[in-house]
């Protein structure tokens, strides 16, 4: 099994990157990566003020996976997650909902073993959905080359990247737009553990492997991603304002209940509003992100 080693690294998405690593339509493979800070914060001692920026969220990749098409989607099945150790969070001014409130950066190891983060003595959190107690670590950017420009690894948009979407864990399959032949992915970002908004600023941010699979979509075209997991399908879109995001990713999902159930637009606007719900992803990034959740079993869906 091919191990794709944290060495090689994008800073941006687009159609130009040199291309890291390849990979087969259905292939199985383990990806390294280090955390947000790129390995630079060791101890406690390190505040997000002293680090170099400019080479925070960098992401594995670009890997070409043979057989991906512009118009195809490509399916990236999470199936592991190997933690590092130990995970950080960092305060800053001027960092996530309650910047303005923070005096002075401050910086928290949190060590990980034995399947959870010990947040403090009192408050031991699970990392993985393989744990009894539902899990929370996450991948947090995941995504391709996109149909135009060159886009921070740190943004994200329509071809993924920064969503910060704590579905996407063990289990889920994401489904992104292929652009360019190759399709180009990229992954990083992990969190052992973040809440929907990633309020802070951060999640518990950590270095470690994530355990995938590659799986080509014939001929099917997405504007942007999706996720699946075991009892959901999620629309996802990124937007500056929190009308634009709902508003795109409701009209994501009702296009999708029209074509998986046959339903004309009017009844599948109902169905939507009756049985499916707005949730956001993290509201920190330069564009936040937004999901819109329908039930599986209830609505017999699955796929794309």
């Amino acid at each position: 099994m091919q191990v794709l080693g944290k060495d090689k690294v994008i800073f941006s998405f687009n159609q130009d990157n040199k291309v890291a690593y390849f990979v087969d339509d259905g292939e199985v493979f383990t990806v390294e990566t280090d955390d947000c800070y790129s390995g630079q914060i060791k101890d406690s001692s390190v505040l997000r003020p002293d680090i170099d920026i400019s080479i925070m969220d960098c992401s594995v990749g670009p890997i070409y996976v043979n057989g991906a098409e512009p118009d195809d989607a490509l399916c990236v099945e999470i199936l592991g997650i190997d933690f590092a150790p130990q995970g950080v969070m960092v305060t800053s001014p001027g960092l996530g909902v309650l910047g303005e409130k923070t005096e002075k950066a401050n910086t928290k190891i949190i060590p990980i073993k034995d399947g959870y983060a010990h947040f403090s003595k009192d408050i031991i959190l699970p990392l993985t959905c393989l744990i009894t107690v539902q899990g929370l670590g996450m991948v947090g950017v995941i995504g391709v080359a996109p149909r135009s420009g060159d886009i921070h690894c740190a943004v994200p948009g329509d071809h993924g990247s920064n969503m910060d979407t704590k579905v996407i864990t063990v289990g889920s399959k994401v489904y992104l737009p292929v652009a360019v032949k190759g399709a180009l992915l990229a992954v990083g970002d992990l969190h052992a553990c973040m809440g929907d908004g990633e309020l802070s600023g951060t999640g518990i941010e950590t270095a470690g492997k994530i355990l995938m699979k590659t799986t080509v979509v014939k001929g099917t075209r997405l504007e942007r991603p999706m996720v699946e997991t075991k009892d959901g399908m999620y629309t996802i879109a990124s937007a500056k304002e929190f009308k634009d995001g709902v508003h795109t990713a409701v009209e994501d999902m009702v296009n999708y209940l029209m074509r998986k159930t046959g339903l004309e637009f009017q009844d599948a606007y109902r169905l939507l509003s009756a049985t499916c719900d707005i949730q956001v992803s993290q509201v920190v990034n330069d564009l936040h992100t937004f999901r819109v959740r329908a039930p599986k079993a209830l609505l017999k869906l699955g796929g794309i």
